[in-house]
């Protein structure tokens, strides 16, 4: 029996599809902006969400430091929620690389009432200046939950009567898209500034962007360079990005199915998973992740007692349904 991989949507494999796709790009030196792949990826992924202006990067996090930096600057803060992946998962690296501060709310993904009462404004050389607020659409580790458009919207009012920008860190934005049905675009025009995955969920070996205004990303490709994210005949990367656009969107949906199956078998109420991840409490989340790993499944211990499961596309609905035998079992 092969293994079953729940540990993340970054697992999968390029199909073979997107092998050919990669192995016949068109590539240039990107560097000097000669790449067609890559110069349509950009075009097309800016195009989808109304903005002007995208810029292909190796990493989400180096995208999210990039897409924060075009609106936050040295000695400003942004705002997010305490378990957002830009202040837990990305190592510091906004503090370490552009030299901004966070501060935080706990609870939803997005609570205007607790943004507003941590919002600094300018002034003047005493306190630390709120820049920017950003907001995880889908959120990671509150189990993949999609924040409403509607609130989304309210803190676009709430940026503009202060003068601030808001920052989408919509790694798994293509998720929100499906499961809501909302536009690209309407993302979009929440966000100052994005930046969007193409290797959580949609299978591409690795690659995100930045979105923005033309001047943003024009900024943004020179800290790119900086930070040492120069890359030449990336084409081959880029066409794994458009395969993945043009195939692996829709079918997110199945996913979000093998979701709710697997988390009812955990005993998680599966209308509360709004996309491809369930987190379930547990007393002993190691001891559970070894005895489910004995049985060929594989997931991840997030805490001491909480567990993560991610769906995907190298998850079959036979898979999920072995795995959530297992879960199931081994729960019991």
């Amino acid at each position: 029996m092969s293994v079953i991989d729940l540990r993340s949507d970054t697992v999968t494999r390029p199909s073979a599809g997107m092998r050919r796709a990669m192995a016949d790009a068109e590539v240039g030196d990107d560097v000097y902006g000669e790449d067609p792949t890559v110069r349509h990826l950009e075009e097309t992924v800016a195009g989808l969400f109304g903005k002007e202006a995208a810029l292909f990067t190796p990493t989400g996090s180096m995208a999210n430091v990039l897409a924060v930096g075009s609106l936050v600057g040295p000695g400003q803060e942004v705002l997010c929620e305490a378990s957002a992946h830009i202040v837990r998962a990305e190592l510091g690296a906004h503090g370490a690389v552009t030299g901004i501060t966070t501060r935080t709310w706990v609870g939803r993904p997005l609570d205007l009432a607790a943004v507003e009462a941590i919002f600094a404004p300018d002034m003047g050389p005493f306190f630390v200046p709120t820049r920017a607020v950003s907001v995880e659409n889908t959120h990671n580790f509150r189990g993949g939950e999609v924040t409403p458009l509607s609130q989304l919207q309210a803190l676009r009012a709430f940026a503009d009567e202060r003068g601030i920008g808001v920052h989408l860190d919509g790694a798994r934005i293509w998720n929100a898209h499906v499961a809501t049905g909302t536009a690209l675009s309407t993302y979009g025009a929440v966000a100052d500034a994005l930046a969007v995955c193409l290797s959580k969920g949609l299978g591409a070996p690795v690659g995100s962007l930045v979105l923005g205004t033309a001047g943003a990303i024009a900024e943004a490709r020179v800290r790119r360079k900086r930070m040492g994210g120069g890359m030449r005949q990336v084409g081959i990367l880029a066409a794994a990005g458009l395969y993945a656009l043009e195939h692996n969107v829709e079918r997110l949906a199945e996913d979000h199915d093998n979701a709710r199956l697997l988390a009812e078998a955990c005993g998680v109420d599966p209308a509360g998973v709004h996309s491809n991840i369930v987190v379930v409490d547990v007393p002993d989340a190691p001891a559970v992740v070894a005895q489910v790993r004995e049985h060929d499944v594989v997931v991840s211990a997030v805490g001491p007692r909480a567990l993560r499961l991610v769906t995907h596309l190298d998850v079959s609905r036979a898979d999920a349904e072995q795995a959530a035998k297992v879960l199931a079992s081994v729960l019991a």
